[in-house]
């Protein structure tokens, strides 16, 4: 087999797994039924979906009847945000998120801005972490949802998401209008399978999480909602997912999500994230060795030395366990914007991301993310991601730093002129 290059964009999107593959090719071949029918097709396809509800309902500690399938994790956000919000409009009329959100959370924070929401967006330091006290800070007795991400999806920063469940589970009001307000959403698109996600330990009513980042298909997701909680439906007619989410479910893609999620969980959170630690270690050591101008955006990992941008190396980080995800670095070479560091890559056989795929069509435009963080411009504007998975190895890290680092010398020397 012909060498596919080095794919270090795990982040916006996983290869399948095998076993993913061939439960979406068997649902397909064999339990092809409406899974609302009432014959045995019909009934064996309902199966396929149950278990699976019951497999991504385990991996998050929830119950069965709590996961809602959906078409993928944009439109989990989606209903989790716009859902709760007309569910609780009588009640209050204010919506919270982080400036480092996704934009499938941001922008439906502006729709319902438009539609009279108001909607305020808690800043974030420098390492891309939002402070406990800033958003407890904007939630007021008006408050509807708080959405915080666990993981952020370009720079790996943790948000303190179970210390925020807690300071507001201890707020909540346990009777009249307001009762069980405001919700916590948390989109957990990028940490499920890498670090525990557990909705009752994270205090969630909320919570989003997507097949294609855990190398199942595209095109489906799942909402956890915690019983009791409301939802206004985005999609209407048929019923289905207990009237909150209208249309026959994807049962191939269900099915594969299913899979590839059994396999994600047998390999065990803390392991994924011990193997992405040593390859993110090898990545960066390598590219400082051979280009010691880069900078590493967002916090630093657990004994890692660190300098603030510049790459500065003489602090070294402090231990907090709960800073970084190891599967997603950002890298900065000033002088080199990301884009062409990008296609530079590709030619040599690597594949990285110069931040969200979903933020990819708005080209020109610096990341949100890294702009809130307040990055320079020419680090914001020279940024690549590089996120990777439990297929990735150690030798692959090493071709790509190796590549990085003959990139930007290549580039520098140019400008430099003769």
């Amino acid at each position: 087999m012909a060498d596919s290059g080095v794919y270090l964009d795990n982040a916006a999107t996983t290869p399948p797994f095998p076993e993913a593959v061939a439960a979406v090719a068997r649902a397909m071949e064999s339990v092809y039924g409406n899974p609302s029918s009432r014959h045995r097709l019909g009934l064996d396809a309902a199966n396929v979906v149950e278990r699976a509800r019951e497999v991504v309902a385990r991996s998050v500690g929830a119950e069965g009847s709590e996961i809602v399938f959906t078409g993928g994790g944009s439109e989990a956000n989606n209903l989790a945000l716009k859902g709760a919000a007309w569910a609780y409009r009588r009640a209050g009329r204010r919506v919270v998120v982080t400036a480092v959100e996704h934009s499938s959370v941001l922008e439906p924070a502006r729709w319902l801005e438009e539609m009279g929401f108001e909607v305020v967006v808690v800043p974030v330091g420098s390492d891309g972490r939002a402070g406990l006290d800033d958003v407890l800070a904007v939630v007021t007795p008006e408050t509807l949802v708080v959405s915080v991400m666990h993981v952020n999806n370009e720079v790996g920063a943790i948000q303190p998401v179970a210390a925020l469940g807690r300071r507001l589970g201890a707020v909540r009001p346990t009777s009249g209008r307001r009762k069980g307000l405001p919700l916590l959403h948390v989109d957990a698109v990028q940490s499920l399978g890498r670090l525990d996600v557990d909705v009752r330990a994270l205090g969630a009513d909320l919570l989003t999480v997507s097949a294609h980042k855990v190398h199942g298909p595209k095109g489906v997701g799942a909402l956890f909602v915690r019983r009791g909680v409301r939802l206004v439906p985005l999609v209407h007619g048929g019923g289905h997912e207990g009237g909150r989410r209208s249309g026959t479910e994807n049962v191939p893609g269900i099915a594969g999500f299913s899979a590839a999620l059994e396999r994600m969980m047998a390999l065990g959170p803390s392991e994924v994230s011990r193997r992405a630690a040593d390859l993110r270690r090898r990545l960066v050591d390598a590219v400082r060795e051979g280009w010691p101008r880069v900078v590493v955006n967002g916090p630093a990992p657990v004994g890692s030395r660190t300098g603030r941008t510049g790459g500065g190396e003489d602090a070294v980080a402090p231990h907090r366990e709960d800073a970084v995800a190891p599967h997603i670095v950002s890298l900065s070479f000033p002088g080199v914007p990301g884009e062409v560091m990008q296609q530079h890559l590709q030619a040599r056989g690597v594949y990285v991301s110069t931040g969200s795929a979903c933020g990819s069509h708005h080209r020109g435009r610096a990341s949100h993310v890294l702009e809130a963080m307040g990055c320079p411009p020419d680090v914001a504007g020279s940024a690549v991601r590089v996120s990777f998975s439990p297929l990735n190895t150690a030798d692959e890290v090493e071709r790509a730093a190796g590549a990085m680092v003959e990139v930007a010398r290549s580039l520098a020397q140019r400008r430099a002129g003769p």
